[in-house]
Formats: structure tokens, sequence, C-alpha cells
């Protein structure tokens, strides 16, 4: 997989306040998050993040990605496709 970490518009739902990705656009495209594989989280100079690794139907073929949630500024990005 390629990192990519571009930030992303993402409707998300939430469960126990914990974010749950459901759709994203990314370069014009919306993609709805089919299935969440495994969810982790990383602090990175003091910055906690949760990482949700995907999989998704794009353009035709399933496709694995991961996307970040920054919980410091509630920003969400495609991490690695």
């Amino acid at each position: 997989m390629e990192v990519i970490m571009d930030p992303v518009e993402m409707i998300a739902k939430f469960k126990n306040g914990n974010p749950i990705p459901a759709r994203f656009r990314y370069k014009d495209q919306v993609i709805d998050v089919q299935q969440i594989l495994s969810t982790k989280e990383e602090k990175l100079a003091a910055n906690r993040m949760k990482i949700y690794s995907c999989r998704s139907e794009i353009a035709g073929k399933m496709t694995r990605y991961e996307l970040k949630f920054e919980l410091q500024t509630c920003k969400w990005f495609l991490y690695r496709m």
C-alpha cells in the first residue's frame, strides 16, 4: 500500500462515543466504507490518532485502505491505499 495522507471529507457514525467511518470523498469520488477490518490507536508526537483498516469496492474492484482520525482536531485522512 502506498502512503497518501490526504485529508478527506467524512460522514461518520458514532457508537459509544467512538467515530465509525461511513462514507468519504476523495478526488471528487464518493466512497462508501463497506467493511472495517480492524481499528487501532497510535500516539505520534503527543498526537493521538485512530487508524481504521477498511475495504470497499472502488472502480469495480475490492480495494483495501487505511483511514486516520486525528482525535485532537477531529480531522480525517486517507492514510494508505
